[in-house]
């Protein structure tokens, strides 16, 4: 079989001996419109046995679970991004509890407070983020959670819905020390992107890396985003990440917390089967 186009470094494929679970990533974004399915099986091919669809709206919560549908393997999540808090309504609440209701949906969100861009006001996003927690609640659904620069406001609130809740991540974790603690302390799962692949940015995420206890740690592209840049080749043509990727992620955080890529892999595969059930 003729190996796809843009197909991942033989580096990465040199550690894809091992299931890996990507928690995070955005497949029904357009930069897949043309290769999706290629996509799909170029992860596979690299060991990456089972996805998190993120839903941001509700179109791309549908979408994610219409592709779930189609293939083993994939899940997905159903929310409201902070960017698009403004947009909650009661007939916005309707057609999201139908979405959480769908089997194939393994968690809320994508939900939470982005106070560093603030696309939505943030008083929209506080009160989005608490309508969706109760959701979560009621449907006994763990929360895939986005905090961008809202630490002080999005600790309470998720502390006052967390003894609800089955369970909770927090997605593309880039936060300080404090934060990383605070949420360990509130029993969350804590997501790790490419980020730490960064020289220049990632360097403070990596050095937070050991403090996260085995049973807490969970890995994730954000495809088709956060591209690591230490990859040992010329970036894909379309300079987009994408989750056959994940193991060279999983490397590099093995690297940082003095474990083995196996033990890596076995273990945040196991972390994302059990939060996510």
């Amino acid at each position: 079989m003729t190996a796809p186009h843009n197909s991942p470094p033989s580096e990465t494929q040199k550690i894809a001996s091992e299931q890996w679970a990507d928690i995070g990533v955005n497949l029904t974004d357009r930069q897949f419109h043309d290769d999706r399915e290629a996509v799909i099986e170029r992860a596979a091919c690299a060991g990456v046995t089972w996805q998190l669809i993120t839903g941001t709206t509700i179109d791309e919560s549908r979408a994610a679970i219409a592709l779930a549908d189609e293939h083993p393997g994939l899940f997905a999540t159903a929310g409201l991004h902070p960017h698009s808090a403004r947009f909650y309504s009661p007939a916005l609440e309707a057609e999201l509890r139908d979405l959480l209701a769908h089997e194939q949906i393994k968690a809320a969100g994508e939900m939470g407070l982005d106070f560093n861009r603030d696309f939505s006001p943030r008083p929209e996003q506080e009160r989005a983020f608490e309508a969706q927690l109760a959701l979560a609640a009621e449907y006994k659904l763990p929360v895939f959670l986005h905090e961008r620069d809202a630490h002080e406001r999005f600790l309470p609130i998720l502390k006052s819905f967390r003894d609800t809740l089955p369970g909770a991540v927090v997605h593309c974790f880039t936060g300080s020390r404090e934060a990383l603690f605070a949420y360990l302390d509130l029993d969350c799962h804590i997501g790790i992107t490419g980020w730490v692949c960064d020289e220049r940015r990632g360097k403070p995420l990596a050095e937070l890396l050991p403090n996260i206890a085995d049973n807490r740690l969970l890995l994730e592209t954000d495809a088709p985003y956060l591209l690591p840049r230490d990859l040992p080749q010329a970036p894909p043509e379309k300079r987009r990440n994408e989750p056959a990727l994940l193991p060279w992620i999983g490397q590099r955080v093995a690297q940082l917390r003095g474990q083995e890529t196996q033990q890596v892999a076995a273990m945040t595969y196991q972390n994302a089967l059990a939060l996510f059930r």
